[in-house]
């Protein structure tokens, strides 16, 4: 998968007809969803509890196999080989962040020990701006992860993807259950990290509160029971015109960049 920006019409990230299912229960988690993602865009989705708003994030950051259909980077597929690549442009941030004993900086660390970012290392001044930007005392890369409170959590976990300047980012109810304040403070990174470069950037934002929803988005969509929609209800159809060719396999194995097991719960 090229790393170099396309200079054609294709959209970050274009997801063609995309389903999962649970075969063990015959239950389909994910009807036919089809969503071009182009930069610039701020969609917020919102929907009741279970309805697949988390299947449909985890499906876009290729973290459960799919059970039809394909997800495409920049109008290419996506090889096996090249799944943690395509994670490096694309990164999926969870409601409740998994964080490694040791401080907030050791968890800032962890990712450049990875493959993918082989050829990049640690900035610790950038890391720290992140978190003032944040409303974070200097000395918050220091504090041990097991003493965070949940926002805190939520906002190392947050600083160490930014870190990485991805493209696409896939909020999956990153502000539930956290102050109104720590709340804030998660939109205010995301979105200077937005502002930093809004024609090549966008973002996907699950959320249970509307008035949020309206203040993160440009783009207003639905999930109800595994369907992808409009606001006004209507089933979601955003097919993209492809005009590149295939290059890669499709596979979609279910792997992924997480943290490992031995990870520290944050304080309520």
């Amino acid at each position: 998968m090229p790393h170099q920006t396309n200079t054609t019409d294709a959209p970050l990230v274009h997801a063609k007809d995309i389903v999962r299912r649970d075969a063990a229960r015959g239950q389909t988690l994910l009807h036919t969803t089809s969503i071009a993602i182009e930069a610039g865009q701020r969609i917020a989705i919102t929907g009741p509890s279970g309805s697949g708003k988390s299947v449909f994030m985890r499906a876009l950051a290729l973290l459960d196999p799919l059970d039809g259909g394909e997800v495409r980077w920049r109008g290419r597929r996506i090889a096996r080989a090249t799944i943690p690549r395509y994670r490096r442009h694309v990164a999926y941030i969870r409601q409740r962040p998994a964080l490694l004993d040791g401080t907030v900086e050791d968890n800032l660390r962890y990712p450049y020990t990875l493959h993918a970012y082989r050829e990049v290392r640690f900035d610790r001044a950038r890391a720290a701006a992140l978190a003032s930007q944040a409303g974070r005392a200097g000395d918050f890369l220091d504090r041990r992860a097991s003493d965070l409170s949940g926002g805190e959590a939520q906002i190392a976990a947050l600083i160490r993807v930014l870190q990485l300047a991805p493209d696409v980012l896939l909020l999956d109810e990153p502000t539930a259950s956290l102050d109104p304040e720590s709340a804030l403070a998660i939109e205010a990174l995301v979105r200077a990290w937005f502002d930093a470069a809004h024609e090549a950037r966008a973002w996907l934002w699950v959320s249970h509160d509307l008035a949020q929803a309206a203040r993160v988005s440009n783009r207003h969509l639905t999930m109800r029971a595994g369907v992808l929609g409009d606001t006004h209800g209507n089933a979601h159809s955003d097919m993209h015109r492809d005009t590149h060719p295939d290059t890669h396999p499709d596979t979609h194995p279910d792997t992924h960049g997480d943290m490992p097991a031995r990870a520290t719960e944050p304080k309520p």
